[in-house]
């Protein structure tokens, strides 16, 4: 074997321990950034066919971080979800080596820094258009510990995230890359440090804000899993119990998705004992309530207002089960507005929150234990994208308290030794973003670069059978 077989294979095997250590369900953020670069320096010195082969094995094991889990996940199970899911991010990422390797061979340095990023953005916002379950897991979604980079979300969405990502090592790679002229590896050098330090500078800008009035919360999910277990005096009377001790001050406290389940729409052994609870203690109640029968069953978070009246009904939006939701609630006379779980996978209806003025959002959850880390930082970011705090209470998984800025104050994992897990934190947050007004405007700014570095990189002919010549930037 010679030496070039063996550089080929280090740097597959590099990127692919990378992406194993840098994504997933307990990524470390700083890898993720690194773990596409191996793989796009070697690819302009390989052949074609090597290069989207070792792309494509590359990212593939580097899913194996996440195998074990989808072979026992309800919710996203090896057959079909997990292959979707393992094989889909695959081939995006021979879709971004290809494309920087076309561009690169032309000498196209900065395209060949920005179109790629852009074309893997690009794919996953229209995954997350398309995809009925919606979208978590990605390169953003990795860097949910890591609140400077966070901040870009607030202007462009987790898609200005997702493409700063990728742009850096596509950047770096195009820099040493033998087939770009000194020009053009000059000017792609300098609008790289302009984006990357414009991004980092923002955050840090961002995160020096002092927000608006502090909210004092709490979270609180059981220990042993019990999906929508019928209403019982006893399981009524320990979530009261920990409510009645929650540190003083507390305003709003959120119990997880699917907490109780009832064929009845409001039993009476859970409205009166939590209404005067709320009154008691003074505080929003916010509880995940499964509806069984009736007309209007569904997946449903109860809301007990502090003053002791009638329980508010919110209806999961995204909802593969039970029939989809579609209005808003707030907690009466706060700005408190309420999801569940899924809801965040899902630019709305966080968005239409914070367009509302929203200044905390309350979500019960149910999650899958290992994934609870992954799915809670799904909901921070959605946090950073309106300025909103996040009240993040799952069980079978992970408890989050957010603020706006998506810095997590306290977060604990469920199956303790005692019957409940209860977090508690005071939040603030910066309220309305350009992404709140504007949306997904980044996301197509990002496919319509892809789709012109498409273009650049495919060779055609003029008129005359000439073939047309690429310039170097």
């Amino acid at each position: 074997m010679n030496k070039s077989f063996f550089a080929v294979a280090a740097g597959g095997a590099s990127s692919a321990i990378l992406f194993y250590f840098g994504t997933g369900l307990a990524p470390v953020a700083a890898l993720t950034w690194l773990a596409p670069l191996p793989v796009l320096l070697l690819a302009p010195r390989m052949r074609w066919g090597t290069a989207l082969v070792v792309a494509f094995c590359a990212y593939l094991l580097g899913t194996a971080n996440s195998w074990a889990f989808h072979l026992h996940s309800h919710d996203e199970p090896m057959v079909p979800a997990g292959l979707m899911i393992i094989l889909g991010m695959s081939l995006t990422f021979v879709l971004t080596v290809w494309l920087f390797r076309a561009l690169v061979a032309r000498g196209r340095a900065l395209p060949a820094a920005f179109c790629p990023a852009a074309a893997w953005t690009a794919v996953w916002f229209i995954v997350s258009a398309t995809n009925p379950m919606g979208l978590m897991g990605t390169f953003a979604n990795d860097q949910g510990d890591a609140p400077l980079v966070l901040q870009s979300a607030a202007v462009g969405g987790m898609w200005m995230v997702e493409f700063l990502v990728m742009f850096t090592p596509c950047a770096i790679a195009a820099l040493l890359s033998p087939a770009v002229t000194a020009g053009a590896r000059r000017c792609t050098a300098a609008v790289a440090v302009v984006v990357f330090a414009s991004a980092l500078g923002f955050g840090a800008l961002r995160l020096g804000g002092t927000g608006g009035a502090p909210h004092r919360v709490a979270a609180i999910a059981p220990n042993q899993f019990a999906w929508a277990p019928p209403v019982s005096d006893d399981r009524v009377a320990g979530y009261v119990h920990e409510i009645e001790h929650l540190p003083e001050g507390v305003r709003t406290v959120v119990l997880p998705e699917g907490a109780f389940g009832s064929d009845q729409a409001d039993p009476a052994a859970l409205v009166l004992p939590m209404r005067r609870a709320a009154q008691v203690r003074g505080v929003d109640i916010v509880l995940g309530f499964v509806q069984t029968k009736g007309a209007d069953h569904g997946n449903f978070a109860l809301v007990f207002p502090a003053d002791g009246g009638n329980p508010l009904r919110y209806l999961k939006q995204h909802d593969l089960v039970s029939p989809p939701g579609h209005d808003l609630v707030f907690s009466p006379g706060t700005g408190t507005g309420v999801e569940i779980c899924a809801d965040l996978n899902f630019a709305r209806p966080s968005r239409d929150y914070g367009a509302e003025g929203a200044t905390l959002l309350a979500v019960p959850a149910s999650d899958n234990n290992e994934n609870g880390w992954q799915h809670s930082r799904m909901a921070t970011l959605r946090g950073v994208e309106n300025g909103i705090p996040v009240v993040w209470s799952g069980q079978n998984g992970t408890l989050v308290i957010s603020d706006g800025w998506g810095r997590v104050l306290t977060q604990a994992h469920t199956g303790g030794p005692g019957p409940f897990t209860t977090i508690a934190a005071e939040v603030r947050g910066p309220g309305g973003t350009v992404y709140s007004r504007f949306g997904d405007w980044f996301a197509w700014l990002c496919l319509v670069v892809a789709l012109g570095g498409l273009i650049a990189a495919l060779p055609f002919r003029l008129p005359g059978g000439v073939v047309s010549r690429h310039y170097a930037i």
